[in-house]
């Protein structure tokens, strides 16, 4: 199983959507099962580390982001991954427009697994520290879901 999780630019919310998803993957015990990455639509920050407010209010909640890297969406990733998350309405439309025909991939908000009403997650970059805070909320939500999710299909594939 594979997921992506995709925003504008890769540097606030879809990398700190993939350090918390992986966190709650190994608490449920399946990070050995699920292959996790994220991506921007955009190049803008390209081979860049996430934003070090990002950075760090992850960190304050145990997850370290250090190790990720700003890529774009690229074609493959239609056929690559399962799940194609976009973390606002706008990211959305980008991917359905971009995906290919005959893609099997599930495409779709991230926050759907969250149940929430509004089902963005708000871009933090021009606002303050509490942006990046709500953002960690909205994203843990939506992790719990996700897994929830996804080891219901596994357990179906083992039938």
């Amino acid at each position: 199983m594979r997921v992506l999780f995709v925003c504008l630019g890769n540097i606030c919310r879809s990398p700190t959507a993939e350090g918390v998803f992986r966190r709650e993957l190994e608490l449920a015990g399946l990070a050995h099962r699920v292959e996790v990455d994220s991506c921007g639509i955009g190049d803008w920050h390209v081979g860049k580390s996430p934003d070090p407010r990002s950075a760090a209010a992850a960190r304050r909640r145990g997850i370290d982001l250090s190790e990720l890297c700003a890529r774009q969406l690229s074609a493959e990733d239609f056929q690559r991954f399962d799940y194609l998350l976009a973390m606002d309405h706008h990211n959305l439309a980008s991917l359905r427009q971009q995906c290919p025909e005959g893609c099997q991939a599930y495409i779709g908000l991230f926050l759907d697994f969250a149940g929430h009403v509004d089902r963005s997650v708000p871009d933090p970059y021009y606002g303050g520290d509490r942006g990046f805070e709500e953002v960690l909320d909205l994203v843990e939500a939506a992790s719990r879901g996700l897994v929830e999710n996804i080891a219901r299909r596994l357990e179906g594939q083992r039938h």
